[in-house]
């Protein structure tokens, strides 16, 4: 698709919006109030089908007649096929729009800046396996290998107190062989010994108890205090390893809510003011597995505890079901955090998706609009809108509206309205759905997935799918 900005000069870019015949009323009015806003000159073209969302580009091609030039014809984001074919028949740029007309403003918002580069960050993320001996070694590979892939920098290999792993040395070679960074968590000095000769370059964790025979290890040290209440223990054993020329980071220990937390920020605060150029840790699981809180928000403020305090590493892992993608959720709050301090801007509109349960922004036709399209509808397809706390159907038959799907059907089954067993299973799923949206609060457009953030899965609509069958081919 070609390149397009505004002409040069003092002149008002000249758009056109292609739209169908049922939502040509919320098209214009929409395209009129931004138009005004941002600027701009725009004229709406209808065409000759009802439902915006079934046009193709070979479609297009053969029905469009353009009788003016425009910097940007824009056409529905439904809109199907090569759009560089319209762009060399008609000879201007053609851009694919937003699948929402509601959405308009944050489009063209989109197409007149630069995208926020969530390329940089500067907290290594430590991903632990707990328990790594309860499981066999392929487990432990493939554990590591999704934590990786999920953005985690070192994989962390946990063992279990009291329990003696002859197997970890051949474990952290495996890993090694997978192209995995490794870290031991353990105090047992032949498990420590045995995984640093396999390759691990950094051992959790070195105190008073175990300093003498940790500082003879080729590996990185993470320095804990004796009593995470007194910080004294910390500071003797960093300095008998900073005599011994032995590397080392700081981990004051992160308490969990209701076992000091707060006092414990306190620590990392004061040990950063103490060494203000030290390598420090935190141990950031005994918030996000113990505290029962959706985690993403959770890891954002770490994260940004983490950034402003210049600590560079995190321990954190994901057994508990309510933080099984933590990895993933702190190394995009470490790019945000990162981000928003080097920029010194708010973390807001950079990145929606660490917004999991709520979305960025609720639009609406509004009730105008919903009864001018009810006013318009010939086919029996139906229409399923979601808006002030109610969910909203429609199709020739009629208009309905209410808060339960199951009041929603006996309404429209009374009304005489006949539906097959494939279109109940679609309303099915679409009111499931819209249920959903209406308890969360959450925006809902039929035939889309709903918004879960960096957790969302892709939907493949009823539209794509018949035109898929209709060429013969097969979804993904």
């Amino acid at each position: 698709m070609t390149a397009v900005s505004n002409p040069p000069g003092n002149v008002p870019a000249r758009w056109l919006f292609v739209t169908g015949r049922l939502a040509e009323g919320v098209v214009r009015r929409v395209v009129q109030e931004l138009s005004q806003k941002k600027g701009f000159s725009a004229d709406v073209h209808v065409v000759g089908i009802s439902v915006a969302a079934l046009m193709h580009v070979d479609w297009l091609k053969r029905k469009l007649v353009l009788s003016e030039k425009y910097d940007r014809i824009i056409v529905p984001g439904w809109c199907q096929g090569d759009l560089f074919q319209l762009e060399q028949h008609f000879g201007m740029p053609f851009v694919r729009g937003p699948k929402d007309i509601l959405n308009l403003d944050v489009f063209l918002g989109s197409q007149q800046r630069e995208p926020v580069a969530l390329d940089r960050f500067d907290i290594e993320i430590i991903a632990e396996i707990n328990h790594a001996p309860q499981f066999d070694p392929e487990e432990i590979v493939r554990q590591a290998l999704a934590y990786r892939a999920a953005g985690a920098d070192v994989i962390d290999v946990g063992c279990i107190p009291g329990v003696n792993w002859s197997e970890v040395g051949e474990v952290v070679h495996r890993l090694k062989g997978s192209g995995c960074r490794v870290s031991i968590d353990s105090f047992q000095r032949d498990e420590v010994e045995s995984a640093v000769r396999a390759g691990a370059e950094l051992v959790l964790s070195c105190h008073r108890n175990n300093r003498d025979w940790a500082s003879q290890l080729d590996a990185e040290l993470v320095v804990i205090p004796d009593d995470p209440a007194n910080l004294d223990s910390l500071w003797e054993t960093a300095e008998f390893l900073q005599d011994q020329k032995r590397p080392f980071r700081l981990d004051p220990i992160l308490e969990p809510v209701g076992f000091g937390f707060a006092r414990s920020l306190a620590r990392y605060f004061e040990t950063r003011r103490i060494a203000p150029q030290t390598p420090i840790m935190m141990g950031i699981g005994n918030v996000t597995e113990l505290s029962e809180v959706d985690s993403a928000g959770l890891n954002f403020l770490l994260a940004a505890i983490c950034q402003e305090l210049k600590i560079h590493s995190v321990l954190t892992t994901q057994v508990i079901n309510w933080a099984q993608t933590a990895v993933a959720e702190f190394d995009l709050s470490r790019r945000l955090v990162k981000y928003a301090i080097d920029h010194q801007v708010p973390p807001k509109r950079l990145s929606h998706d660490l917004l999991l349960l709520r979305d960025p922004r609720l639009h609406e036709l509004g009730e105008t609009a919903l009864m001018e399209l009810a006013g318009q509808l010939k086919d029996p397809n139906f229409r399923i809108f979601v808006e002030r706390g109610e969910i909203h159907m429609m199709n020739r038959d009629g208009y309905w509206r209410g808060r339960d799907p199951f009041e929603l059907y006996d309404q429209f089954m009374a009304s005489g309205t006949v539906v097959d067993a494939g279109h109940a299973f679609y309303l099915g799923y679409e009111l499931a759905k819209a249920v959903t949206a209406l308890t969360l609060g959450k925006q809902y457009q039929q035939d889309q997935a709903l918004r879960w953030g960096l957790l969302t899965v892709p939907e493949v609509s009823v539209h794509e799918r018949r035109k898929v069958r209709e060429r013969g081919g097969s979804l993904p």
